[in-house]
């Protein structure tokens, strides 16, 4: 077991209401899973996925990551968790427009002091493995969404986290492209055995998923299982 939430429940203040964004969630996540929290806006899927990913704390409940209690521990000690054991892939790329590919890819390398010669093998490595390689020297605004979305696939993977979240990863792509940036992230969890968490509406990724967790109003409507996995 790599996730555990247990009676999550998260609400914000807009103006003088009190808005319930999560109420009373239950989800394991098991190591390797290739998960999807679906659900139209509204329905908690990014607040439960920021949640699991230590950008924010519950009112109530517990989330455990990795056998460690994350709702015990102040957000800004969290930050050496973001760093080593999570990956994060956006639907808006969030890459850093001054950077090259090469240069987005090493960004985390770098936070994490690994030295040059094995920062230099990984960033080639996973530049590689996403199939842009050729495009190493040029910079976001030089590269196709495809293209885009591919370095940021690389950045979330290259410093080998246990667990990779991903916010609408295809909200901003053509059909085809998403099916090939599903592809992708398919093999590269079936070959890494990293544990793939998505917040989506996409049907094609819910399809696409071992598992798909639906919200409704903040809680958990339904689940469904690939019957192939």
């Amino acid at each position: 077991m790599l996730i555990r939430l247990t009676n999550v429940n998260k609400s914000y203040r807009l103006g003088r209401v009190d808005v319930r964004a999560l109420d009373g969630v239950d989800l394991d996540v098991d190591r390797g899973d290739f998960l999807a929290l679906a659900g139209p806006s509204g329905s908690g899927k990014t607040t439960l996925l920021n949640l699991i990913g230590c950008i924010d704390k519950p009112n109530g409940g517990r989330v455990v990551i990795d056998g460690v209690d994350v709702t015990a521990v102040p957000l800004h000690r969290l930050a050496a968790t973001r760093r080593d054991a999570l990956g994060y892939i956006f639907q808006t790329f969030n890459l850093i427009p001054v950077l090259t590919a090469y240069e987005n890819v090493e960004y985390p390398l770098l936070l994490q002091n690994v030295g040059r010669r094995e920062r230099d093998a990984r960033v080639r490595r996973w530049l590689d493995q996403v199939g842009i390689a050729a495009q190493a020297k040029q910079r976001p605004d030089q590269l196709s969404g495809g293209q885009r979305q591919r370095v940021a696939i690389a950045r979330a993977m290259v410093a080998e986290p246990k667990l990779v979240l991903a916010d609408e990863p295809t909200a901003n792509l053509d059909q085809e492209t998403a099916a090939h940036i599903l592809d992708l992230l398919a093999k590269l969890n079936s070959e890494t055995g990293t544990t793939f968490v998505f917040a989506t509406h996409d049907p094609a990724v819910m399809s696409r998923a071992h598992r798909c967790v639906r919200l409704r109003d903040g809680r958990i409507a339904e689940e469904a299982r690939a019957l192939v996995a």
